[in-house]
C-alpha cells in the first residue's frame, strides 16, 4: 500500500451561494449556507485516503468544536491523526468560500494551522523518513515546509509542493521539490511572468524548470493541465462532466497524482488519473465530501474511455 505523509492546513470552510460577489461595502443576499471539512492539506489527505493510500496527516488544530469535527472527520476517511495537534491558544483555521456558477473565491483565516513549527516537524522524521511521497502546500508557516522539504530529501523521499495560496519563494525553496503543481496565477507570481495564453503558461513552466525545479505540472481549471515530461510540454484536458463545484478540485487533483506515483505509475499514466479523479470532484458539492472512491474513479474512467 502507497505511503503518503500530508503535512498541511486543517480547516472548517463556511460556504454561501451568490448570485454575484459583492463589491467593497456593498451587502447581498446570498443563500444555501453549509459548513464543510476543508483545508488545503486535508483535503489532499482524504483524497488519497479515499483511493486507498496509508496517509498520515501532520497538522495544528484549535481546542474548539471545529477542531474536534476535523479530526473526527479525518479518521472518518481512513486517515491517521495520531500527529495533528490540538492549541489552545487559537482557534482552528477557517475559509469563508463564496460559491458562484460553479466557481468560488476563498478568504482562509489560518488560525491554528500558523502554530506549525520546524520543532513539530523535526521530531516526525521518522514518519516522513517511511513514506513514499510526502505532500505540502503553503498554507502552514514556511519555515515548517521547508524542514519537512529537507528531511525528505535526506531520505529520498519524494516532495509533491503544491505552492497554494500563491506567494513569492526563493529558487532554491521550489528547488527543493520534486514536483511542483501550481495553478495559473501560482505559476504567474512564481515566475515573475503573464499565464493568460497557452503559450505564456509554457514561459512560466519552463522559467521555473530553469530555477532548478525538477518537474513543474500547472493546473489551468477547465482547460486541464500543462506539464514538463522529458524537456517537453504536454497539455492534457480536463474530463468533460457538468460542473457543480470547484472547491476542492487542484485539492484532489494533487492528492490523486501522489497516490498513482507512490503506486509506482509513470508520470504520464499519474496526470491522467488524477485528472479523472478532480473531474468527479467538480461534479459534486463541497470540499471532502465530494472527493472519489477508488472504486468510483475506475468506474468512471471505463464509462469515459
Amino acid at each position: 500500500m502507497a505511503k503518503i505523509c500530508v503535512i498541511g492546513s486543517l480547516n472548517m470552510d463556511l460556504c454561501v451561494g451568490t448570485p454575484r460577489v459583492p463589491v467593497m461595502g456593498e451587502t447581498i443576499l446570498g443563500g444555501g449556507f453549509f459548513t464543510c471539512p476543508g483545508g488545503k492539506g486535508a483535503n489532499q489527505a482524504v483524497a488519497a485516503a479515499k483511493l486507498g493510500a496509508e496517509v498520515t496527516m501532520v497538522g495544528c488544530v484549535g481546542a474548539d468544536a471545529f477542531g474536534a469535527q476535523l479530526i473526527e472527520n479525518l479518521q472518518a476517511n481512513g486517515v491517521n491523526t495520531a500527529h495533528v495537534r490540538t492549541v489552545e491558544e487559537t482557534p482552528t483555521g477557517i475559509a469563508v468560500i463564496l460559491l458562484h456558477n460553479g466557481d468560488n473565491c476563498i478568504i482562509v483565516d489560518p488560525g491554528a494551522n500558523a502554530m506549525l513549527t520546524p520543532g513539530d516537524i523535526a521530531a516526525l522524521e521518522s514518519v516522513i523518513a517511511a513514506s513514499d511521497v510526502l505532500v505540502l502546500q503553503l498554507e502552514i508557516p514556511l519555515a515548517a515546509v521547508r524542514t519537512a522539504m529537507e528531511l525528505a530529501r535526506a531520505h529520498g523521499v519524494r516532495v509533491l509542493l503544491n505552492p497554494a495560496p500563491a506567494q513569492q519563494l526563493p529558487a532554491d525553496f521550489l528547488a527543493m521539490a520534486d514536483i511542483l503543481t501550481p495553478n495559473e496565477s501560482e505559476c504567474a507570481l512564481l515566475a515573475g511572468l503573464p499565464c493568460d495564453t497557452p503559450a505564456h503558461v509554457e514561459q512560466a513552466a519552463q522559467a521555473l524548470l530553469n530555477m532548478g525545479v525538477p518537474r513543474v505540472l500547472v493546473t489551468l481549471g477547465g482547460d486541464g493541465v500543462m506539464y514538463s515530461n522529458g524537456g517537453e510540454m504536454i497539455h492534457k484536458p480536463a474530463r468533460s462532466v457538468k460542473v457543480v463545484d470547484t472547491t476542492g478540485a487542484g485539492d484532489s487533483f494533487t492528492g490523486a497524482l501522489a497516490v498513482s506515483l507512490a503506486g509506482g505509475a509513470d508520470f504520464d499514466a499519474a496526470v491522467d488519473f488524477a485528472l479523472s479523479v478532480a473531474g468527479l470532484t467538480v461534479a459534486r458539492r463541497g470540499a471532502q465530501e465530494s472527493l472519489p472512491s477508488m472504486e468510483e474513479v475506475l468506474a468512471f474512467i471505463k464509462e469515459t474511455s
